[in-house]
């Protein structure tokens, strides 16, 4: 691969102000100057360090695929390749796209499953894809070796581009709508006031503006983390080859993945470039020193290292052993601790955003990526739920350098390794663990790995080992969870809940702040729990939540572990100049959930005498302080299961005595310690929401059937109201959440499976599992109708009745049932009794 030419025109002069600052001139960068100016933003300027894709794009294979894992990112994808199609006939900048199609094959079924369960999905996104079979891989790509090929999918509309033309059309097509590009610029740093960026600083004068963007690919972390704001991200090195030219490498031969042996193969002007994901990557750099300040970074090939990496991947295509090689390529990617890249304004500093990290597939999320950011800045909003990839997704600490360096090994080779239901990372493990971890662990906790956290997911049985064996089925802790779902709804099950994101709300206006951030009334006695939602300008949810009024001017604010940052960026926006303050103490508070039916008896045995939990003197959504063993703790009547129970927080230096103490006497109640996948199969058959899979900022709470966590008429108005005032009045939601269950015991549902009614593909899962306690596999998910054809709740009631439910499952149509109700409890007589 060779650079481009260093031959640049001079330099033009800098502004002293701009609207928006876009720091890299990679695909990305010039994207998002390119759409800031053809959205009409005035004042763009974009100013890279050397020339432009002289960072990572310009060795990139240029790889443009439709489909991602999720609709969002599909929607991001697709809308690349559209804009690739066309951006040569806008500017008159030659693109190099080509479509010559993909096509993704199975060695074994599991992988032919993962490939048909993609499909699904890809087909309710409006993207063609086929099945095919072994046969059909042979004919449209002879030079392949075909017999261990189980199976196939075929995307006839995926592309490629040559990255440094594509993005010196975007540069073009940047500079057209009035932007500046300067390059052999380098940013210095950043002015900031009150926590506000003002100014970018260049070695060639400062530009004052209102936002900045940093989209500098893998220098970003460094940079980011000069003022505290963490981007995680880190780059590992990513290694093709180009053969010599060869017979039967025409242009029309599909791109081709073979995740199985970690390659992928693609035509290059008669020659074929064969890219590596090995398993086990390899860190750059390997110690964490300061990246180096010149561009187009080339490193030096390790022969040895590639050379059983490319005897498998040249299985797939012997031709290649008798190949001659004209590039051994190694350069430097960035990747990020989960695979998916890097975007939207930073919490750390107002007016920074971010565009990073994004994991070898830069060139296919550029489009999409420069219209999100163009649209964020312009509007206040990501045009579409980009939870997947917000910055505000990560916790602070994941910006180490020894977490990324670790965490790097195991990503770079996740892009085509198993996409298992309930996979773990297996690097960068132990990292933030609850004051119960050893004693879980001594019980047999099987931990999950979350934003950091180690959580046990499920508890092996004496003697065995408590580890995964994944599959697409019923996997190995199957059973387990089936006997700690059973303790939660029949006894009582012990859960360590500590990862749960607590903050404490105080000051004067700590009420006002409370209510007017809230769709439910916070305007409660103190002792009351309030369920709600906080919503934005447009109604949609941007968290899911619960409120303890602990005192007049006190409230304790409990939500996911996984929305810590995001949570906390809202609520103290939401103060702003009133008098008001938030502090984040989860790491202070234990939690622990004791829940089921024998949960009031457990309690009572443990606690002060007379101490009473009964509904009258302890109702549901109530909270005080009692005494647990020596220890004073809050409990909480409150449940994500679906039974009677309590969360007890309790100070973390009294957290394993309250633990001991519960798990000693629970001995009596036939009490199990249970895991978070017990939580969900639990939380599942109730019918309750998870943020980021069944809600998000594009779903308000009617379509999500949350309408009574909604006070409509308290006196304080809340963000949102207006919004959410017009959905219900207009009464038609245009789709809402419906519960699904399959009775086919060999099916299991995860989440992404196609919802069909009549016939008609009409939304898909967002959740899915086993509910042990109707013994069928259920999710819960969005279900569109045509516009006009239901209106108010009674309607939609009749529509889901009347309709042949449907689900697709990896290609297999099978039926099901639905219901608006929980299948579980649906009146929660269990929970208020």
């Amino acid at each position: 691969m060779t650079p481009p030419s260093n031959e640049t025109s001079q330099a033009p002069s800098l502004p002293s102000s701009a609207d928006v600052v876009v720091i890299g001139g990679g695909i990305v960068g010039a994207s998002i100057a390119y759409h800031l100016a053809r959205d009409g933003v005035r004042d763009v300027v974009l100013v890279e360090r050397n020339q432009l894709t002289s960072g990572t794009t310009w060795h990139a294979a240029g790889l443009v695929a439709q489909l991602r894992a999720t609709e969002s990112l599909t929607r991001l994808a697709r809308y690349s390749l559209e804009l690739y199609q066309t951006l040569e006939a806008e500017t008159g900048q030659a693109t190099g796209f080509h479509a010559p199609g993909a096509i993704s094959v199975a060695s074994s079924d599991a992988r032919f499953e993962e490939l048909r369960r993609t499909a699904a999905m890809a087909r309710n996104l409006g993207v063609e894809v086929h099945t095919i079979t072994a046969n059909d891989v042979s004919t449209m790509w002879p030079l392949a070796d075909v017999t261990d090929i189980v199976g196939a999918v075929h995307l006839p509309g995926d592309a490629m581009v040559n990255p440094t033309d594509a993005t010196m059309a975007l540069a073009k097509g940047a500079r057209q709508h009035g932007a500046l590009i300067a390059e052999n610029t380098e940013v210095t740093g950043l002015q900031i006031d009150r926590g506000r960026v003002t100014a970018v600083e260049t070695n060639r004068g400062t530009i004052s503006c209102r936002v900045a963007v940093l989209a500098a690919g893998l220098w970003s972390h460094q940079f980011a983390a000069r003022y505290g704001v963490a981007v995680p991200l880190h780059a590992a090195e990513h290694f093709y080859v180009v053969t010599e030219p060869m017979d039967g490498a025409h242009p029309t031969l599909p791109i081709l993945r073979d995740p199985d042996r970690n390659a992928y193969y693609k035509v290059d002007a008669g020659k074929l470039l064969v890219g590596l994901f090995e398993k086990v990557a390899r860190p750059w750099p390997p110690t964490g020193q300061e990246l180096p300040r010149h561009g187009f970074v080339q490193l030096d090939a390790d022969a040895e290292h590639l050379m059983p990496l490319l005897d498998r991947a040249f299985e797939r295509v012997p031709v290649l052993h008798d190949t001659g090689l004209r590039l051994l390529f190694d350069g430097p990617e960035a990747f990020t601790p989960d695979d998916r890249y890097i975007i939207g304004p930073t919490p750390e500093l107002d007016g920074l955003f971010v565009a990073a990290g994004f994991n070898s597939i830069g060139i296919q999320s550029a489009g999409g990526v420069g219209m999100a950011i163009s649209h964020w800045i312009t509007s206040g909003h990501p045009p579409m739920d980009l939870w997947d990839v917000d910055v505000a997704r990560f916790d602070p600490f994941q910006r180490n350098g020894r977490y990324l360096r670790d965490r790097t090994v195991e990503t770079l080779g996740l892009l085509y390794e198993m996409h298992w239901p309930y996979r773990q990372p297996e690097t960068a493990r132990g990292i933030k663990r609850s004051v119960l971890h050893d004693r879980l662990a001594a019980q047999g906790a099987c931990f999950g790995e979350f934003t950091g956290w180690e959580r046990p997911n499920w508890f092996s049985e004496p003697g065995t080992q408590p580890e995964y064996e994944y599959s697409y089925g019923r996997q190995n802790w199957f059973a387990n969870n089936a006997a700690e779902h059973e303790a939660v709804r029949n006894t009582v099950g012990i859960f360590d809940q500590s990862s749960f994101a607590k903050f404490e709300l105080c000051g004067p206006d700590a009420a006002l702040v409370a209510d007017t951030i809230s769709a439910n009334d916070l305007d409660v006695p103190v002792g009351k729990v309030v369920y709600t939602q906080w919503c934005n300008e447009r109604g949609g949810i941007d968290a899911d939540l619960t409120i303890t009024r602990t005192g007049d001017d006190t409230f304790l604010i409990v939500t996911a572990a996984g929305t810590r940052r995001r949570d906390l960026t809202l609520l103290r926006a939401a103060i702003g100049e009133h008098r008001a303050y938030a502090t984040d103490i989860t790491s202070g508070l234990a939690t622990i959930g004791v829940m089921g039916p024998s949960s009031r008896a457990l309690l009572r045995s443990v606690s002060a005498p007379g101490t009473r939990f009964d509904n009258e003197a302890f109702p549901f959504g109530s909270s005080r302080e009692v005494e647990i063993g020596s220890a004073i703790v809050r409990a909480t009547r409150i449940t994500y299961v679906g039974e009677l129970g309590w969360e007890l927080y309790v100070s973390t230096e009294f957290a394993t005595h309250v633990f001991d103490t519960l798990h000693a006497a629970s001995a009596s109640f036939d009490g199990r310690l249970c895991g978070f996948h017990t939580m969900t199969s639990c939380r599942l058959e109730k019918g309750y929401r998870h943020w980021g899979h069944d809600i998000g900022p594009d779903d308000n709470p009617l379509q999500a059937g949350l309408s009574f966590a909604v006070a409509w008429d308290k006196r304080t108005p809340f963000r949102g109201r207006d919004a959410l005032l017009r959905a219900r009045d207009h009464g038609d939601m245009e789709r809402r959440l419906v519960q699904f269950a399959v009775d086919d015991p060999t099916i299991m549902l995860h989440h992404h499976e196609p919802l069909i009614r009549d016939g008609v593909r009409v939304g898909w899962l967002t959740s899915g599992g086993w509910g042990h306690s109707i013994d069928a596999a259920i999710g819960m998910g969005y279900a569109r109708w045509p516009a006009g054809e239901v209106g108010d709740n009674r309607s939609i009631a009749a529509w889901v009745d009347a309709g042949r439910w449907e689900l697709d499952v990896a290609g297999r149509i099978v039926p099901a049932r639905a219901s608006l109700a929980p299948w579980y409890d649906p009146k929660s007589t269990r929970v208020r009794s």
